[in-house]
């Protein structure tokens, strides 16, 4: 009897076993150490939030059924509420505690021009992790009733 080019079917199936367990590790492992890495999910979901807020509540024309329709005259007032008391902004959302702290930048830019209509907030960091949002809104001026398309940049670091 000529055993030459078999394999055993124990051999087969603990090289099986052997492989799938080393995939299996490879996997797990890659997004093992990515919560001690960064933060930057956190912070993502601190400038979404305070997107919302802004949006739907601070800037908003009133009309439920379009939270992305913002009225001129509270963008104005909104942002120079942010340049005039930047500390009491940062309180107002929940973003300073004595636990932990958050700083924000927001700009606002016509999508039609490309110009920075509205900027207010911190200058932003040159490193670290920082969270964005970016909200595309309608902008309406209430004397005249003309639109124009924006794009509302939230970031928080």
């Amino acid at each position: 009897m000529n055993n030459n080019a078999q394999m055993h079917i124990d051999y087969l199936i603990g090289i099986a076993i052997f492989l799938v367990s080393i995939i299996f590790v490879f996997s797990y492992t890659t997004g093992l150490f990515t919560p001690f890495q960064s933060n930057s999910d956190e912070v993502t979901l601190v400038a979404d939030r305070i997107s919302t807020s802004i949006i739907e509540q601070s800037m908003s024309a009133g009309n439920p059924r379009t939270p992305n329709l913002l009225n001129g005259t509270k963008v104005d007032n909104f942002f120079s509420q942010v340049n005039a008391n930047y500390e009491g902004t940062i309180d107002y959302y929940g973003m300073n505690s004595s636990f932990l702290s958050y700083n924000l930048n927001i700009t606002m830019q016509n999508t039609s021009s490309g110009t920075i209509d509205y900027s207010a907030g911190k200058v932003l960091p040159l490193y670290g992790n920082i969270g964005q949002t970016k909200r595309i809104v309608l902008v309406q001026n209430e004397s005249t009733g003309d639109e124009y398309q924006a794009m509302l940049a939230i970031r928080v670091w």
